[in-house]
């Protein structure tokens, strides 16, 4: 019981969660410091234009101190005290239920910090989070390439949310673009509705304003009622850092799938408001309102230490964390090169005995460079990591 009990706060001393990204954050999106930029540069001065940047390599100052999966989990269990995701199910019409997904999208937008990234995850990392009646599980199912998966649920209004993506990071010459590919399907299980959808890219320009952004066409459609909807995220242009005009500025339009006729037309900034007209009576709706959703955002707390993997995101990566956090830089290196000689060290293992890796939450199909993954539980269980009311 004693060695338990040590071994218990031995590994709580390596839990490290961290505060949401959020709308309050974005001014250290626009305030990158000179060395910063400098440093960027230096590292694809060897690089050449249209080369593959999945397994490139950053030092712990260019990481955010959160993995991958806190990202992807994130943006789905952390909203400030707005239950958008629930909302999808509780609307009686189609239409307002299509309505309410298109608002729950535009909310998993959030604001990011140029030059920075998170640490890619090694393969069978898991973040765990519950918020309220949402249960998130986020596990990494392949390193190379890296492919994540999602499940959440949402116990109250049966929804199920199910992603599975991997991205494709290429250097431009002016710009990195990063196209995250996979699928991301939200499934209202009281409607036996199913909405698919696909994922903007990500830009990180040096060239000729700097600046990281969201871009790219959104199609979210659901084959059961025939509604679709289709979303354009304006990349930021050089005129438009001194405008204001197009700054994460959205538009897009609702219609009907076999007759494209259009219902509702959507504009607004995803970091603001984003309205929704009514095409035919001209009547004009604030569906979404980013300081309401994303803003003070609360740093999740671990509930049970007992129940928490040693897979768990906050752990395998708590040391690097705790380096970057406090700027303790050797501290930062030393950690992450001991996260991935382990991996390297599991991986000569695998390969020596002929095994494979099987995820533990997801059972994967691949088919070419495509790749898909079913739950092998039907809802994700209440986590030991919470975000506290």
């Amino acid at each position: 019981m004693q060695r338990e009990k040590q071994e218990i706060e031995e590994m709580k001393k390596h839990v490290v969660l961290v505060k949401p990204f959020s709308l309050e954050d974005e001014k250290d999106s626009e305030n990158t410091p000179p060395n910063l930029i400098q440093r960027i540069l230096s590292l694809f001065k060897n690089v050449r234009p249209g080369s593959d940047l999945t397994n490139f390599q950053l030092p712990p100052q260019m990481n955010l101190a959160r993995s991958q999966l806190q990202c992807y989990g994130e943006i789905v269990y952390s909203c400030d005290g707005h239950d958008l995701l629930g909302e999808c199910s509780r609307r009686d019409k189609p239409i307002e239920r299509l309505k309410s997904v298109v608002t729950w999208y535009i909310s998993t937008l959030r604001p990011l910090i140029f030059g920075l990234a998170p640490y890619n995850p090694v393969i069978g990392e898991t973040h765990h989070v519950s918020n309220g009646h949402i249960n998130v599980l986020v596990e990494q199912i392949s390193h190379h390439p890296p492919v994540s998966a999602l499940h959440a649920t949402h116990e109250k209004e049966n929804v199920d949310v199910l992603f599975c993506q991997y991205f494709t990071p290429k250097f431009r010459g002016a710009y990195v673009e990063v196209e995250v590919k996979g699928k991301r399907v939200v499934k209202l299980l009281n409607h036996k509705e199913t909405y698919e959808m696909n994922q903007p890219k990500l830009l990180m320009a040096f060239l000729p304003a700097m600046g990281a952004h969201w871009a790219g066409k959104i199609v979210i459609k659901c084959p059961e009622t025939g509604l679709a909807a289709e979303l354009q995220l304006l990349a930021d242009s050089f005129l438009s850092r001194f405008t204001g005009n197009n700054k994460r500025a959205i538009k897009g339009k609702i219609f009907e799938s076999s007759s494209r006729k259009q219902l509702y037309e959507i504009f607004g900034h995803w970091d603001r408001t984003v309205t929704a007209k009514n095409t035919k009576t001209g009547q004009l709706e604030v569906i979404y309102k980013a300081s309401e959703n994303i803003a003070k955002l609360k740093t999740p707390i671990v509930k049970n230490l007992q129940e928490v993997r040693e897979s768990e995101s906050a752990v395998v990566w708590g040391e690097v964390s705790e380096g970057i956090m406090t700027n303790d830089w050797e501290k930062a290196r030393e950690a992450k090169r001991d996260v991935e000689e382990k991996q390297r060290e599991s991986l000569r293992k695998r390969e020596a005995s002929g095994q494979s890796w099987i995820p533990k939450h997801f059972s994967v199909a691949r088919a070419g460079k495509d790749w898909d993954c079913v739950p092998l539980q039907p809802t994700v269980p209440r986590a030991p990591i919470v975000v506290p009311l």
